[in-house]
């Protein structure tokens, strides 16, 4: 899987386009306007970052995502456990509950996901 690590405005503006594709550039221009602030020429600075990291294509003024949110999700968390955990799921599993408690039901969620993604040699 190639490297999909974005800066947290690149996340903004896929969070917006995920959320309303395909939609025309100025609409984006006003959503980005009105839950982000930003202004005309910061989202189409925005847009063409993740234009030119081909998550994103504007084809006639549309706007439609390349690559789907989960992908991203995915490459953004293997990129934290490898930089921060040192490739170590358990050490972030652990950094992340410290001292907390978690739900029954959260931990039945987990240890179905284990087990269906557990590598039986």
């Amino acid at each position: 899987m190639k490297d999909l690590t974005l800066s947290e405005s690149e996340l903004r503006i896929m969070d917006i386009i995920w959320d309303n594709a395909p939609l025309g550039s100025g609409e984006l221009v006003k959503l980005c306007e009105a839950k982000l602030g930003w202004k005309k020429s910061t989202t189409y600075t925005m847009l063409h970052k993740v234009i030119d990291k081909e998550l994103v294509k504007n084809e006639d003024s549309i706007v439609s995502f390349i690559i789907d949110r989960s992908h991203v999700q995915k490459s953004l968390s293997n990129h934290l456990v490898e930089r921060s955990f040192g490739g170590s799921l358990s050490a972030f599993v652990s950094a992340f509950l410290g001292n907390g408690r978690i739900s029954r039901e959260d931990a039945d969620a987990l240890i179905d996901l284990i087990n269906e993604h557990l590598d039986e040699k």
